[in-house]
């Protein structure tokens, strides 16, 4: 049971984080700042719960997420700028700004945000308004599991079922015909999906730090962010395959900190296989394309 439980734990942020690069993926976004993003949440929940003194629930419900999700969404607005107005590469930008965001986090909790006692290098404990209360007792599965699922659900519903869905898919497939043919205006749904899939990233942190570690620190993240693009791709950017991609991966990374601890594994071995997993899926995708040419 207590493995399925930290299997669960792991799966919450990939799939949240899952989701937000699927958003970005679809819409033609190589946005591999997810973990940049991811950190930019972290913040966002850990100043919100240790700073603003919380003391009602509900308003901690609605505030810590909504300021995660402008603090993602402001990470991602500076990469999409550049590509919309200079024609940046976002590639190269996410990845510079993930190694911002690990240094912003150092320097807060070794100054702004650190304890009170100034003794560790991490933020005081978020409130307890602020935090996710358990689906389980006694454990650190809250309630961000079915909200993700319910987010993938959404999400799944608004790229198949709706305009702006259609438009994302269009510019995704073709920028220059959905320009020329749908008159869609490609840099708009381009930099709102970009800011959307930011947002997203980022409610992944505030869910891990409300309902898991309750306090920012240095590498609070294991490399979420860079995981979650093997949960897309093998869901073949698919909402709902996300979830399932999701509980795959969560699996993967609980069973190799087991290995590591029962039989000496070394943890990082299931990093190399995501990345093995990513090559083999890049090449079964280039045959089909040459297969379907």
């Amino acid at each position: 049971m207590s493995d399925v439980l930290a299997a669960l734990t792991r799966a919450t942020p990939l799939l949240i984080l899952g989701l937000a690069v699927l958003l970005a993926f679809r819409a033609g976004i190589w946005n591999i700042g997810a973990e940049g993003q991811f950190l930019a949440g972290a913040v966002a929940a850990a100043w919100v719960g240790t700073r603003w003194g919380l003391t009602s629930p509900a308003a901690a419900l609605v505030l810590v997420p909504l300021v995660a999700a402008v603090f993602g969404a402001l990470w991602a607005l500076v990469p999409a700028l550049l590509r919309w107005r200079f024609g940046v590469l976002e590639v190269i930008t996410t990845i510079m700004l993930n190694f911002v965001g690990l240094h912003l986090v150092g320097f807060l909790v070794h100054g702004p945000l650190q304890e009170a006692g100034r003794t560790y290098p991490q933020s005081d404990p978020v409130v307890a308004a602020a935090r996710l209360a358990p689906l389980v007792a006694g454990t650190r599965v809250t309630w961000a599991l079915p909200l993700g699922v319910l987010l993938a659900v959404l999400l799944w519903w608004m790229l198949g079922r709706t305009t702006w869905g259609f438009a994302v898919r269009a510019v995704g497939a073709n920028p220059r015909a959905a320009s020329v043919s749908g008159r869609i205006p490609v840099g708009r749904v381009t930099t709102i999906a970009f800011l959307g899939s930011g947002a997203i990233a980022a409610l992944a942190g505030a869910a891990q730090v409300s309902g898991v570690t309750f306090a920012l620190y240095e590498n609070l993240s294991p490399g979420y962010g860079y995981s979650a693009i093997a949960v897309a791709l093998l869901a073949r950017l698919h909402p709902l395959t996300v979830i399932a991609s999701a509980l795959f991966f969560g699996a993967l990374e609980a069973g190799a900190a087991a290995l590591q601890r029962g039989a000496g594994v070394p943890s990082v071995t299931v990093y190399a296989l995501e990345g093995l997993i990513i090559l083999l899926l890049v090449v079964a995708q280039r045959r089909v394309r040459r297969a379907g040419a």
